[in-house]
């Protein structure tokens, strides 16, 4: 496994730190951030970016997501130790990793075939289990549903309705929902089979979500 040093642990707990001055409350999602080692999501020679607090390019169009980006939607779901999560946009992987420190049961599809086999292969490397798919993350995983918790990392047009779907009742979405410049963060929680309360939230700017339920193929 490639190394994380005192140093990188150091700049991990400088990044918690800063995430709590902007409002991050929750220990156990900090504590999470401060356990993922960021930058081995990174090629070698970015890795002087992985514990600023910005998002940074991974190729294929796509990002991976700033650092208070990843913690205001983590602490935001709520995840509570075993609940079954599903993250739609696996992208680096590194969403994916912080969820995992706080239920072992995460399921993530990725849309782009080339960025899930580098990520499927990275996450095999850092002995981080998550269960993987590639396919279009906009219509979920029925199979594998109900979820108590389901994360979109890509904008979205509106609230998938399959991804409604799959959620249990009592279970909560978080999702980017807006034009493809910017959106606003919702929470979503099932009340019961047909009822469903939204809060709206701050604004962010993510890459779209494709898919038969997002922006399209």
């Amino acid at each position: 496994m490639p190394a994380d040093t005192y140093r990188h642990r150091g700049m991990r707990r400088a990044l918690v730190e800063e995430l709590r001055r902007k409002g991050i409350r929750d220990e156990r999602v900090l504590q999470a951030v401060g356990t993922v080692p960021r930058h081995l999501f990174f090629e070698t020679a970015f890795e002087p970016h992985a514990y600023q607090d910005k998002a940074f390019p991974i190729g294929e169009g796509q990002t991976i997501s700033q650092p208070y980006t990843v913690a205001y939607q983590t602490e935001l779901l709520q995840v509570r130790p075993g609940e079954r999560v599903l993250e739609i946009g696996t992208g680096s992987g590194y969403q994916c990793c912080v969820l995992l420190e706080l239920t072992p049961h995460v399921f993530s599809i990725e849309y782009n075939q080339v960025l899930f086999e580098r990520t499927a292969r990275r996450l095999a490397t850092l002995h981080r289990p998550a269960h993987l798919f590639c396919g279009d993350g906009s219509l979920g995983l029925p199979q594998h549903a109900p979820f108590d918790k389901i994360l979109v990392t890509a904008g979205s047009p509106t609230l998938p309705r399959p991804l409604l779907r799959q959620l249990r009742v009592g279970g909560a979405l978080v999702i980017p929902v807006g034009d493809e410049q910017t959106q606003r963060m919702m929470r979503v929680v099932r009340e019961s089979e047909e009822e469903f309360s939204r809060q709206v939230l701050e604004e962010f700017r993510f890459v779209p979500l494709l898919g038969q339920a997002g922006w399209g193929k």
